[in-house]
């Protein structure tokens, strides 16, 4: 799972400035001298490859709008201007940050589309597609009740020590400065909570439990123990701030500890109140799971859909698709079942692979050795499936103490765009007895390479396409590409085993639920059991990873559909192209055409190879 720049697409980073649907108002602009705004080092990348110079100034503005939309993203992405801020929720902020969409929109739709060359006219469309997008998800009113151990403004302000790197005394007074800022934030989103339980909105209980208990596991800590201050003491970050002298490293090291336990600590224990004394007695019952069951809810989960997907879709279709899937896949486990246990039966299959302990892991380390491992094996295959190979690394990780129990098996966190940070695939390691063995492969190919890791340090390492695109949603193209590369894996024979590739088949099992359980809650009105009892009922995920994936699909309307849509239509245009050129098809340069674009809607993309196809035919 790439945590999607919530993007929701959700980076972390930007979790820190924006929740779904919204964005905050932009910071105060920087002035130079003469006047004029300072747009920042990377406004040559935001028009890259760019000939129309109308279009050249939209995406100019547009992109530094967005920059400081999201402070932390600015500071990921190697621009410094905004390194002491956090993003604003203010409802006045909210409203004026729609106000400038909407403007950006009307820009756009001004230009002639079909006076411009034929990339010129893809990036126009791309970002109409995103803008407009965000301009439907406006219903939502997610700001006044998305609310979860996914997202919260705790869970987002955890990770800044990682997504701001301490090099110099400069960073070191930046990053104080947004400890500082941390307090504001909470406020600001207790606020927009509060005017949800006025209009009726508000996030599900069982949602907001898990929310608390994942305050209480941080709160019942010493603060010295909390990521804030841990991940500043870690040898790789003392390693970045070798310039320091002993008293500087002091310093700051203890200004860090006074305003989180003097500043930050307070603003924790108030949000945790907050939430059980307002949040939690009014939240939506277990029947009432669904975004549906909010005021305007069923537009809601439509305009998530056409986020995540790029285009409209039918609910009651996309739990078709999912429904035939599943048989499909289960088919398929049930024949790998046979040769290894000795049945076809898929309860009993399901429940060995639960069940025995023998296929599971018995420690952190080991967990994370086989990420490790899983990894390196995939790195030396690459170069027989792809022409173009990133420059950037890709790092194992394990994901914080006070998030594990409460996330996803793993996500990915893309490389700082000035190479100061690699890609990183994040693995859980807690609790590793449940943590199954065989589905280490399948997980670690989809995170890494071929997977997040390959697909977006490629996207950020061309040249000629504007910044935008470089970092684009595009949720389906990026979640389904991931999901492709599990089965491309099986082809280039890198899974170890049969029960390795069992894996896989249960990892392509849970993306085919996703379309049963999130349209089944979001809009046929399932409960939570009924959803975890189906996901049971079909995949070999564990009870608690079941449970972390619902509230997940709970907190994040229509994001999992985007994994099995993109998938299949990524091996749908493969298939296609293959007929079409017999024996001129190359894989390698199919996928070189899917990833050459960066991350586009999967209209685009049928574009895309549409023309790569009538190139490889001359």
């Amino acid at each position: 799972m790439r945590p999607a720049l919530l993007t929701i697409a959700m980076s972390l980073g930007a979790a820190l400035s924006s929740c779904a649907g919204q964005a905050p108002t932009a910071t105060v602009a920087n002035k130079s001298a003469d006047g004029v705004r300072d747009r920042g080092p990377l406004a040559a990348d935001a028009v890259a490859g760019v000939t129309d110079k109308t279009l050249a100034t939209l995406l100019e503005d547009h992109f530094d709008w967005e920059l400081r939309q999201s402070p932390t993203r600015a500071t990921r992405l190697g621009d410094h201007r905004f390194d002491s801020e956090l993003g604003r929720e203010r409802a006045e902020d909210i409203e004026a940050s729609r106000k400038e969409r909407k403007a950006f929109v009307a820009r756009a739709r001004g230009i002639d589309a079909s006076a411009l060359s034929a990339d010129d006219r893809t990036t126009l469309a791309l970002l109409v597609g995103d803008l407009e997008a965000d301009m439907g998800a406006e219903v939502c009113e997610a700001e006044t009740w998305e609310l979860s151990s996914f997202s919260s403004p705790v869970s987002a302000t955890n990770h800044l020590p990682e997504l701001h790197l301490v090099s110099t005394a400069a960073d070191a007074k930046h990053l104080l400065a947004r400890y500082g800022e941390i307090e504001r934030v909470i406020h600001e989103r207790q606020d927009n909570l509060r005017r949800g339980l006025r209009e009726g909105r508000v996030a599900s209980r069982e949602s907001v439990k898990r929310l608390l208990a994942q305050l209480e596991r941080q709160l019942g800590r010493p603060v010295k123990e909390w990521s804030l201050l841990t991940v500043l003491s870690s040898p790789a970050a003392k390693e970045r701030r070798k310039s320091f002298t002993a008293a500087e490293e002091a310093a700051f090291l203890d200004d860090a500890a006074k305003i989180v336990e003097t500043r930050v600590a307070p603003a924790y224990r108030a949000f945790r109140d907050f939430v059980s004394k307002e949040i939690l007695p009014a939240a939506r019952p277990d029947d009432r799971e669904g975004v549906s069951a909010l005021p305007g809810g069923g537009a809601c989960y439509r305009a998530r859909i056409v986020m995540h997907l790029g285009s409209a879709r039918e609910p009651e279709e996309l739990h078709r698709t999912g429904l035939a899937e599943i048989e499909r896949i289960n088919g398929e486990m049930r024949l790998l079942g046979k040769k290894l246990f000795g049945t076809d039966d898929i309860a009993a299959i399901l429940n060995r692979l639960r069940t025995d302990k023998e296929l599971y892991f018995d420690t952190p380390q080991a967990v994370e050795e086989a990420a490790k491992k899983a990894l390196e094996k995939a790195r030396a295959a690459i170069p027989q499936m792809f022409g173009i190979l990133p420059k950037t690394d890709c790092v194992v990780s394990v994901i914080p103490e006070e998030e594990a129990p409460f996330t996803t098996v793993a996500y990915y966190r893309e490389p700082n765009y000035d190479g100061t940070k690699p890609g990183e695939y994040f693995i859980n390691t807690y609790r590793p007895e449940i943590r199954p063995k065989f589905e280490m492969e399948a997980l670690s190919y989809h995170e890494s390479i071929p997977g997040h890791h390959l697909q977006i340090a490629i996207a950020q390492e061309r040249g000629a396409l504007p910044a935008f695109r470089k970092f684009g949603r595009a949720t389906a193209f990026v979640e389904g590409w991931a999901l492709y590369t599990e089965k491309l894996a099986d082809e280039s024979g890198l899974y170890s085993s049969d029960l390795d590739r069992m894996g896989m088949l249960s990892y392509d099992a849970w993306r085919a639920s996703r379309l049963v359980v999130d349209t089944g809650m979001h809009h046929l009105g399932w409960t939570r059991a009924k959803a975890e009892e189906y996901m049971q009922s079909h995949t070999a995920l564990t009870a608690s990873n079941i449970e972390n994936e619902v509230d997940r699909y709970i907190a994040w309307p229509g994001q999992a559909l985007a994994y099995k849509v993109g998938q299949l239509e990524i091996s749908r245009l493969r298939q296609s192209a293959k007929e079409a050129l017999g024996a001129k098809f190359d894989l390698k340069g199919f996928h070189d055409a899917v990833l050459s674009s960066g991350p586009v809607t999967l209209p685009v993309l049928q574009q895309q190879i549409d023309a790569w196809v009538s190139s490889r035919r001359q």
